[in-house]
């Protein structure tokens, strides 16, 4: 299955643009939402590269944030970069929990492999187990009570893009995790 950016943005258009005066926008380096204000008369989502991934996580930010938050750029939220110490990467941890798990609701929606990120390369190595974990138990808790109501709007839109049958369930969130024979400790 294809999957391209611009598919999304067409997508994100149909939902959303007419409601919340918003844009999916193929952006550079680093992500970015930027409220309208006088040099731009719509909200828009910037997403790096072009990169399908990219997009659907700022959509998953976007999908929680309130009408106060879509009025402050990147929603007023803090953000420090890669290179975040153990303490800073748990904060970033417990922030991204929910955006993840509808990120990858939004995968499953269009058949494309998901793959939880700490984003900490340079920093502190972070436990990707534990936290997948938290990101699986907060989709089980959204399939169960429902997700935001943009987020399952925009999931039922590339559902229906992509074919994909509904409603959603936990069988489809694979938590397998493979392990190497180096990651495997036996006693000698």
């Amino acid at each position: 299955m294809q999957h391209d950016f611009k598919d999304l943005i067409h997508i994100f258009e149909q939902c959303f643009f007419q409601t919340f005066n918003t844009q999916l926008i193929k952006g550079g380096d680093e992500p970015l939402y930027s409220p309208a204000d006088e040099k731009c008369g719509y909200h828009q989502i910037i997403f790096a590269h072009g990169y399908y991934a990219s997009a659907l996580h700022e959509i998953s930010h976007w999908c929680m944030a309130g009408n106060a938050r879509r009025l402050l750029e990147d929603f007023g939220y803090w953000y420090m970069p890669d290179g975040r110490n153990a303490e800073q990467q748990k904060i970033f941890e417990q922030v991204e929990i929910k955006p993840q798990a509808i990120e990858w609701a939004f995968c499953i929606a269009t058949g494309k492999k998901f793959n939880v990120s700490a984003d900490n390369l340079n920093g502190a190595t972070p436990d990707t187990l534990a936290f997948k974990e938290n990101v699986y138990q907060q989709v089980q808790q959204y399939l169960d009570n429902g997700f935001p109501s943009r987020a399952q709007q925009f999931i039922d839109a590339l559902a229906h893009f992509y074919h994909i049958a509904l409603p959603l369930n936990i069988n489809q969130f694979d938590f397998i995790e493979k392990i190497t024979d180096e990651e495997i400790i036996t006693d000698v």
